[in-house]
């Protein structure tokens, strides 16, 4: 197929639905017979309030406090877990329509992205319909398609360089979410403008690039500049953010990576019409893997991240009830003979990302020399 991301240009198999159909009716009668809502609960609330409140009130002590360069260092540090708890655990709900059932609830709080430097528009693009449609479909999933110096399918081209990708890749993941803040989004409106992945009209689209650069230049002022006409020397702000940013860039990147760019999963390709052979749901099955599905601090923390599997067959459901759905999802998956993909802690997990990496980065006649 084309190395042109169209939407539509892969489609899944329509046979295989008993699976789908009787997972969406169990999970469907579980919230009926607990008579609970799929979304956000008091847990859910106060972990946002929490995260949210640590990212806010450190930027504010930093800002107006005047608390020394060292204390402010730790701050900058906290604030980048802060970061990526929001992305994760908040912003993500909000943004798949999982945190309320009111459609305006979810997109005020899908705003909180703004804290990551990002933009709504481009990441509902990006994550919601091309990662989750087309998890790990080389030249359709952009979370695995070809970076600059990072090899994540085994569909695209190995460079001499990449053998080298599983020690340089967790300083490239340090440099995410600032790539994003400063370039990202803007080579993305681009490229999905292009290929008609965004298909608004020209006059639409000049208003959301408007909105694009806006809220850039709101995030920019806020972070840096307002710390410094407070005082704040302009060095040890600078320090700070890009303390903060590294931290969140390397957390949310490797917990993504561990859901998808692992040994576990697998990479479909397309046919000569562009039939991916497994319809949609079990296609999800085969490309997403759980890890430390029993480690409490991490399900609470990456928003239920942990617990891939299940996010991707029900994005619309809040994570935090992820845990309880997941074992309805392997029941079924054990009776259909379909793969429960989980990795039992973080730690065999990372080792399977690493594995990964190497692996790939491997020149195809190395791979025959080295048993």
């Amino acid at each position: 197929m084309s190395t042109i991301q169209q939407k539509g240009s892969v489609k899944f198999s329509k046979g295989q639905n008993e699976f789908f159909s009787l997972l969406k009716k169990r999970v469907n009668n579980y919230f009926k017979e607990h008579n609970i809502s799929k979304h956000a609960n008091a847990e859910m609330v106060i972990k946002s309030i929490i995260l949210l409140g640590t990212f806010v009130l450190g930027f504010s002590y930093i800002t107006f406090g005047n608390p020394g360069f060292l204390i402010a260092i730790i701050i900058w540090a906290i604030m980048g877990f802060a970061k990526a708890g929001i992305g994760m655990s908040v912003m993500h709900d909000a943004n798949h329509g999982a945190y309320s059932s009111n459609a305006k609830v979810n997109e005020y709080i899908g705003y909180t992205l703004n804290m990551l430097g990002g933009a709504v528009f481009n990441w509902k693009l990006q994550h919601n319909i091309l990662h989750h449609t087309y998890t790990n479909i080389t030249h359709m999933d952009d979370d695995i398609d070809a970076k600059v110096v990072l090899r994540l399918s085994p569909h695209l081209s190995v460079k001499n360089f990449h053998r080298l990708q599983f020690v340089y890749a967790f300083f490239l993941y340090g440099i995410t979410t600032l790539y994003w803040v400063l370039a990202k989004d803007f080579v993305q409106f681009v490229k999905y403008t292009k290929n008609g992945v965004n298909n608004n009209s020209e006059a639409k689209n000049k208003t959301t690039l408007l909105k694009i650069v806006g809220i850039k230049i709101v995030y920019l002022f806020f972070m840096l500049a307002l710390p410094m006409l407070m005082g704040v020397i302009w060095w040890q702000v600078v320090l700070g953010f890009l303390l903060m940013h590294f931290i969140a860039g390397v957390v949310l990147t490797v917990i993504f990576q561990l859901a998808h760019s692992v040994e576990e999963t697998t990479h479909p390709m397309p046919d000569e019409n562009g039939m991916i052979e497994n319809n949609w749901a079990i296609h999800q099955m085969n490309t997403t893997v759980n890890f430390s599905p029993n480690n409490r601090l991490i399900n609470w923390y990456v928003g239920g991240l942990n617990f891939q599997v299940e996010h991707h067959l029900f994005p619309r459901i809040c994570h935090v009830h992820y845990p309880a759905i997941a074992k309805i999802v392997r029941k079924t998956a054990e009776e259909f003979g379909i793969p429960y993909l989980e990795n039992k802690t973080f730690t065999i997990a990372l080792k399977s990302h690493l594995s990964l990496l190497y692996n790939y980065g491997r020149i195809p006649h190395l791979n025959e020399a080295i048993v």
